[in-house]
């Protein structure tokens, strides 16, 4: 019998949700392209419900318990008396979020002894080191798409709120104010804005097409070119790179994952290049900027704005630089972790535990990386040193 280490997010600050604002979801069976939702053979959960935080247990206790295994769930995962590093080095599987990652070092996988399973419950594995796991024979796995229109959706949002001002807009109604030439002297129309995506995977897809009808122009770089009936549908212009794209841009948003071919790609150099006013967004991972470039291009005004939910570390210090800088509209990691993406990672979840236990293969589009090397979904979006 297999025991599963599962590292969520803390419950809500008033306890855990006996009633919810709506009483159910969308039904949603396939994602754009055609990949159903996760299908696994069962769930012991109302879609809808708070999942993803301790007491939701993804909704695996009963399934996990039922087949005699053992689940253990916690919130508790820094430092070397964690419970998460208590529990770790007789643990055959370990489950945690992109938005309260269990960061699998390769300390840490090196003293996890039994450890053969690393699954991420949403779409982002750069919290396990995956060149460890592929030494220690570690299958890493995610439930990939489940997530990426709600992450899309909130690129949208944000977007939005930073060009039109809309956060410190609303502070003045919160504040009984009226001032409206406080609110308007930094908001503009992003009509006829350049628009520009470093990555146009599932996510940068996704955006690029919920933007058009915003009559925008759109850019986008990947090393992967997308086909030419959809850059002409989108009136898409391709980029070499970040370096030749950014000049262009208004507003640039970053899709791409956390490799070593990204990880600090905008410094001062890169942001540098950017116009002045541009706007950045970050919904990828936190280390693909680097931080105090970001807070100094915000003071000098190089950029008009900088919003995001990535961090790091995650959860994020209380005296992070980013908390204080200017013109930012940072949330906590939650643009993948919306009430709807969580019924489908926790299925999804489910779904990769049942092919696990059942010696049937994953999914090849959930797999980052597998018998001694990147697999499915991994193979295409990250590189290992």
């Amino acid at each position: 019998m297999a025991k599963v280490l599962c590292v969520l997010y803390d419950d809500p600050t008033d306890g855990y949700p006996t009633s919810y604002a709506r009483d159910d979801l969308p039904r949603i069976d396939h994602y754009p392209g055609g990949q159903t939702t996760p299908t696994p053979s069962g769930t012991d959960f109302t879609p809808g419900q708070l999942l993803g935080s301790v007491s939701g247990e993804l909704g695996l206790r009963r399934f996990l318990e039922g087949l005699g295994h053992t689940l253990v769930v916690t919130s508790d995962k820094e430092g070397a008396d964690s419970v998460f590093d208590r529990e770790l080095p007789d643990a055959d599987i370990v489950i945690s979020q992109p938005f309260w990652p269990a960061y699998l070092t390769p300390e840490r996988i090196a003293a996890a002894r039994n450890l053969k399973l690393a699954v991420t419950a949403g779409i982002g594995s750069d919290h396990v080191d995956l060149e460890a796991a592929i030494a220690h024979g570690v299958t890493v796995a995610e439930v990939t798409y489940c997530n990426s229109i709600s992450v899309a959706e909130h690129v949208v949002m944000m977007t939005l709120s930073l060009v039109r001002n809309y956060l410190p807009s609303h502070q003045v109604v919160l504040d009984g104010g009226w001032n409206i030439a406080d609110c308007v002297a930094r908001s503009y129309d992003i009509e006829g804005m350049h628009f520009g995506t470093v990555a146009a995977g599932r996510i940068g897809l996704a955006v690029l097409r919920r933007l058009a009808p915003f009559d925008v122009t759109l850019h986008y770089t990947d090393r992967h070119r997308l086909p030419e009936p959809v850059e002409r549908e989108l009136g898409l212009t391709f980029h070499a790179d970040a370096a030749d794209m950014v000049p262009h841009c208004d507003v640039v948003t970053i899709h791409a994952p956390l490799h070593p071919e990204t990880e600090g790609m905008f410094d001062d150099k890169l942001i540098g290049g950017m116009k002045r006013g541009a706007y950045l967004i970050n919904t990828a991972r936190a280390k693909i900027v680097e931080r105090d470039a970001v807070v100094r291009a915000l003071r000098s005004g190089r950029l008009a704005g900088y919003a995001g939910d990535v961090w790091y570390p995650q959860p994020a210090p209380a005296d992070h630089p980013w908390r204080t800088m200017p013109h930012h509209g940072m949330t906590p990691h939650i643009s993948g972790s919306s009430l709807s993406a969580q019924a489908r990672y926790a299925a999804g979840t489910r779904e990769i535990l049942e092919s696990w236990f059942a010696g049937t293969p994953i999914r090849e589009e959930y797999l980052i990386a597998d018998a001694g090397g990147l697999a499915g979904a991994g193979a295409h979006s990250y590189s290992v040193r």
